[in-house]
């Protein structure tokens, strides 16, 4: 028989102390073939976030059914560096474990970001800045990518085109080095010229690049009750499951997707360079001390979702705003 009452029913709401989650899903069944180095891969993400982190974000680590050595290594996390661990007896696929774990979360801003990412320092700061001086931004990405203006834009473009965002093509020869090594990663050849022009939007000085990648994303938390699917993806990796459950959501809100001016982060692959570990400590070297904590914003959850017929009109109004766009700026 119960004695006594709960004290917890007699305690205040829970108060949230960051307004940042990032969420980490990892597999490796074991380290050998292409998983050999993949192991030391995952420790170098985890340390550069915990290293980059002046307690502004949460950590969130998903095993997804990985091996005893991995189980091991965030063993040797404490609490402080690693909020919250997530364990999986079996794989249940990247996109499921990652939205899962996403939905989650209680914080306004969620980053989901790939095993095989370092984060340079500030890059938290970079993202929010974007956060905070643009106008309906869905997702902010901290590796700036020049050849995603046409893939899951169309909300950008409808701000440009309508609401007088300013846009323009400038070079950003800084970022060509960093470029090249995230083509690198992703199996594309490299680029010869250092003075090819990026999309970058601007507001109030502050410059954004057009489009990205999905390796990492930092996303408003009120896109995973909007637009995702409710079904589980049932897929392991790859597919259409990542353009289907956060690419095209991000679009489907009507809010921008994004990249951080200068290149905030790099995705390593399955294979760690020396280059790394010293751009890593280059950057926590010259960084500055001021780091301000961003304000909480409210939100309400919207658990509408899209119908066959609003699939077909967004799908015409896409098709009619990338038109539009390469019309006006001749591309």
């Amino acid at each position: 028989m119960r004695k006594g009452s709960n004290p917890q029913k007699t305690q205040d709401k829970i108060s949230l102390s960051s307004n940042h989650r990032v969420i980490v899903v990892v597999f490796i069944p074991k380290p050998e073939g292409y998983y050999e180095k993949v192991l030391e891969v995952f420790k170098l993400c985890l340390e550069s976030l915990i290293r980059t982190n002046n307690k502004k974000y949460k950590i969130t680590v998903v095993n997804n059914g990985s091996c005893k050595e991995l189980e091991d290594l965030l063993a040797s996390y404490s609490r402080e560096e690693i909020d919250c661990k997530i364990q999986h007896s079996n794989n249940i696929g990247k996109i499921d474990a990652l939205i899962g774990a996403a939905r989650g979360a209680r914080e306004d801003y969620i980053t989901l970001t790939d095993a095989d990412i370092m984060f340079l320092d500030n890059w938290d700061n970079e993202v929010m800045k974007v956060f905070r001086t643009f106008k309906k931004v869905g997702s902010v990405s901290p590796i700036p990518f020049r050849h995603g203006l046409f893939y899951g834009t169309s909300s950008v473009f409808r701000q440009i085109l309508f609401q007088g965002l300013k846009f323009k093509y400038v070079e950003v020869p800084e970022n060509f080095e960093d470029h090249n090594r995230y083509l690198s990663s992703i199996n594309w050849n490299n680029e010869v010229d250092a003075h090819n022009k990026w999309p970058v939007i601007e507001r109030n000085n502050v410059r954004a690049v057009v489009g990205s990648g999905h390796q990492v994303l930092t996303v408003k938390r009120e896109v995973l009750f909007e637009k995702v699917p409710t079904e589980p993806s049932l897929t392991l990796v790859g597919g259409d499951s990542e353009y289907k459950y956060v690419d095209e959501p991000i679009d489907k809100s009507g809010r921008m997707r994004l990249s951080t001016y200068k290149n905030k982060a790099f995705h390593i692959g399955n294979e760690v360079e020396l280059w790394m570990h010293r751009k890593l400590e280059d950057s926590i070297e010259n960084a500055g001390s001021n780091k301000s904590r961003e304000s909480f914003e409210s939100f309400e959850p919207n658990n509408s979702f899209t119908s066959i017929f609003n699939q077909k009109v967004y799908g015409l109004r896409k098709a009619i705003l990338k038109k539009l766009f390469r019309l006006y700026y001749k591309q």
